[in-house]
């Protein structure tokens, strides 16, 4: 399985292609990695050196890969965070490339726009961006719960509120969505849930709460959701498969006390989690 991985990388830590390139390729999975910047580290720090690359950039990249004449081997094509609106542009006419060599690939985007508690905290025009052209041509996506309910229009205030907001969203192009932390109502104090909604059916994988603040799981939940998906083809399996994974790394971190996931020392999670969960029809 061979996948192209479009995203943000830093040198220090996990976050963007650092923290999702790693988990696909213990999987197994061979990856093309196209810096959208290329930091010192994340920014949660407060001071970082690097630069950010342009959609010209990405563009000559991938005609570059292009030219070794292997785009129809590509399965996939992952994006995350999106500097800017041409970044965005150069994402879809290389998702473009690929479905025209190769039909079958598919396209997982994580919708960067906030967080519950942050708000929005990307560039003016990216949330627009991503609702209005990256979102409907993907055909996985990975929303967290205040993405998804700026990208349906609906609080997700109950599952039902939640699950409505998933088919809003898979209305307006993509067939498979993950909702990588949502607490509704039903929702115990104590506990989190990830929610995957396919083909008018809905999966609901609950976790304890762990107690922590890291960047870069996002990153690697859609990296291990679209692997496992491509091979599985079910929405409900790559959900507990990934779920089982993300839980088992974020409680190595936890227990570490690390400010930065242990995508490394924890790898084994990604094969062979310590913990599974069931995964519930709702």
């Amino acid at each position: 399985m061979n996948v192209l991985s479009i995203q943000s990388h830093v040198a220090y830590g996990h976050v963007g292609n650092a923290s999702a390139v790693f988990p696909m390729q213990r999987l197994g999975v061979e990856v093309w990695a196209v810096h959208t910047v290329q930091f010192s580290n994340h920014t949660g720090y407060g001071a970082w050196r690097g630069r950010v690359f342009d959609g010209p950039a990405i563009e000559d990249l991938v005609e570059g890969i292009a030219e070794r004449g292997v785009l129809l081997t590509c399965d996939g094509v992952l994006s995350g965070y999106m500097g800017s609106a041409d970044i965005g542009t150069a994402i879809l006419r290389a998702v473009e490339r690929v479905r025209a060599a190769n039909p079958a690939a598919l396209y997982c985007c994580d919708p960067v726009i906030g967080d519950v508690g942050r708000g929005v905290f990307v560039r003016p025009g990216i949330p627009e961006f991503l609702r209005e052209h990256a979102v409907p041509a993907a055909d996985l996506i990975t929303p967290n719960q205040f993405e998804l309910d700026y990208l349906s229009g609906i609080e997700s205030r109950t599952l039902a509120d939640a699950k409505a907001a998933v088919a809003a969203v898979q209305a307006s192009g993509p067939k498979v969505v993950l909702v990588t932390s949502l607490h509704t109502e039903e929702t115990p104090g104590d506990s989190i849930d990830m929610l995957a909604g396919e083909g008018g059916r809905f999966w609901r994988l609950r976790t304890p709460r762990l107690s922590l603040g890291v960047n870069g799981a996002g990153d690697a939940t859609a990296a291990l959701f679209l692997v496992h998906y491509a091979r599985s083809r079910s929405a409900g399996e790559a959900l507990g498969a990934a779920g089982a994974s993300i839980f088992g790394l974020l409680r190595r971190t936890a227990e570490a006390g690390s400010r930065e996931i242990l995508t490394v020392a924890a790898q084994d999670e990604f094969v062979a989690p310590s913990r599974t969960f069931p995964v519930e029809a709702v």
